[in-house]
């Protein structure tokens, strides 16, 4: 069989990786959006390094759109096979593809009507979405959703075992029981990689012993901050914020996993009577369609949560929690100059209502962005983070005169530690270790750690490289 390496090969986006059995069959392991820069990303979304009508099926690790936001375009481009995917994540995947296909269609819109003069001029052609709500449609059709930790017989010579990962809600380690040429393959694909005792999910659970490993790599060079400090550190952003500056505290959060954690853990500090007197809003439509998600999911809350919910019916609200829909009542944020906490999307800032906000407060110095995870370096989040000096931001110079935070312990990826003993069970029978999801620098760093620890046979692919596997 061949692996052929589609996406998130030396980046972190676009996840994408195609199985080719010797007998034909043809097998997809995610198949993601590329996001970062965007002129680039208009090119490597609109095709495929494989044709679409050939795969045979999907297996989708979880919903985050740079794991899944791709699958509606290649339904388009037609694919019509199964998609098989965890309950949760067919849940989670229904809104935020839809989220995607409005996003797609609102910037071709917007192109077309900025361009409409210059198109005979200059030659400029108008622009068609990605993909529409159309698209989203047939593609939700074809999704087969399964339990955790059983197997399932996906081809006369597959089967497909999800395991926890740990990372979202639904998300998936998967791994791959492959019979060709009278033996027996265990293919493992780690996807995302969660993290141990973080609050609402169960922790990452061991996958089963495999020949070859596709693993990820985004925090293969760095260990994030302990959890004991995290609520401390936190209250104490708030209160400088809010009530010694008297400014607002934005936090650029993913809508899925990253925003209900927060929520969650204001929640929490608002029942132990820790929580200061501010309001709190969640200006994302997609976030509050994925907390109502998360609520219908139980089966995948960990014990903590099950146990705090005893107390605390609704963990995902609380008195000071306004949840915001309509863009009149997001605009109005930045006209109001009331000290607040802000969680928008999206994490990285490099498009939704966060932008908005980022362009209204950056040069504000009683502002404050509080950056909770990974962010590409070409995004205003990426750039943030790397401490630039100003920012360019609808096409205006802006100086950054707010605060930047960092707390990378709200990260749903593991760090190099906790990947290190997420994969350590693979080291007896594992033939061979490939490395994805990551900066290449990062990779070449967690491939190093890696040898230190025993694993040997590392290799780091390139973007459309194809390895054949004995």
């Amino acid at each position: 069989m061949n692996i052929k390496f589609c996406g998130a090969a030396r980046q972190v986006t676009g996840s994408s990786h195609l199985l080719t059995l010797d007998n034909g069959f043809t097998l997809l392991l995610d198949c993601g959006l590329f996001q970062g820069n965007y002129k680039e990303d208009l090119v490597s979304n609109g095709h495929f390094l494989f044709n679409p009508e050939a795969i045979d099926c999907v297996v989708l690790s979880h919903a985050h759109i740079d794991h899944c936001g791709r699958l509606p375009k290649l339904v388009k481009d037609g694919y019509k096979g199964p998609i098989h995917s965890t309950h949760a994540t067919r849940s989670l995947c229904t809104i935020m593809l839809l989220d995607s296909a409005h996003i797609q269609e609102k910037d071709a819109e917007f192109f077309n009507k900025k361009n409409n003069d210059r198109r005979d001029e200059e030659g400029i052609a108008m622009r068609d979405p990605l993909y529409t709500s159309k698209d989203v449609d047939s593609a939700m059709r074809l999704f087969v959703g399964y339990g955790y930790d059983q197997w399932h017989k996906i081809h006369d010579d597959v089967r497909v075992m999800f395991t926890d990962a740990g990372h979202i809600l639904g998300s998936a380690a998967v791994t791959l029981e492959i019979r060709e040429n009278g033996k027996t393959t265990m293919l493992g694909f780690t996807a995302d990689i969660g993290r141990p005792n973080r609050p609402i999910l169960r922790d990452p659970q061991p996958m089963p012993e495999c020949d070859y490993l596709i693993c990820e790599s985004t925090y293969g060079d760095r260990i994030h901050e302990s959890q004991p400090n995290e609520m401390e550190r936190f209250l104490r952003i708030i209160k400088k914020t809010c009530l010694e500056k008297r400014g607002k505290l934005i936090i650029p959060a993913f809508s899925v996993g990253r925003t209900q954690e927060i929520v969650y853990l204001l929640d929490q500090a608002n029942t132990a009577g820790l929580m200061p007197k501010v309001k709190v809003y969640v200006d994302s439509p997609l976030a509050i369609n994925a907390t109502a998600v998360y609520g219908s999911h139980p089966e995948c809350f960990d014990n903590q949560l099950n146990e705090y919910m005893l107390i605390d019916t609704n963990p995902f609200g609380f008195n000071d929690l306004t949840y915001i829909r309509q863009t009149e009542e997001s605009k109005g944020l930045n006209n109001s100059k009331e000290p607040c906490i802000i969680i928008s999307s999206s994490g990285m800032m490099n498009a939704g209502r966060v932008k908005h906000h980022l362009f209204n407060n950056v040069e504000d110095p009683r502002a404050t962005f509080l950056i909770v995870g990974y962010c590409s370096p070409d995004t205003p989040g990426g750039k943030l983070r790397a401490g630039a000096p100003g920012l360019k931001i609808f096409n205006q110079y802006k100086e950054v005169k707010a605060d930047v935070e960092i707390m990378d312990s709200f990260s749903a990826h593991g760090d190099r530690d906790e990947m290190k003993d997420f994969v350590y069970n693979q080291k007896p029978k594992l033939k061979k270790l490939f490395l994805v999801h990551g900066e290449y620098d990062t990779q070449q760093a967690w491939r190093s750690y890696l040898r230190e620890n025993g694993f040997q046979h590392i290799e780091i692919p390139a973007m459309g490289e194809t390895v054949r596997l004995e």
